[in-house]
């Protein structure tokens, strides 16, 4: 990322977590990603505002981790 492709620029990180019945279990995987959000951020000088993480069965532990955008299709239309 120090270099960005031509036309190209990032503006953020997504990860998804395993899916566990306990959402606390995966809150080391949001937290990590917020982690190399912040030291690419450092390093890069890129601002990279977006962190996308958390779906329907752990939104709320990644919002507490940093998320910005979370993923819930399955609680909203069922699945």
């Amino acid at each position: 990322l120090t270099q960005a492709k031509a036309g190209l620029r990032p503006i953020g990180l997504m990860t998804m977590a395993p899916l566990v019945d306990d959402p606390d279990a995966v809150r080391p995987v949001f937290r990590n990603l917020r982690q190399l959000g912040d030291s690419l951020r450092e390093r890069s000088g890129l601002e990279l505002p977006i962190l996308s993480m958390g779906m329907s069965n752990d939104f709320e532990v990644a919002i507490a981790e940093g998320a910005t955008h979370v993923r819930i299709g399955r609680a909203i239309f069922g699945g």
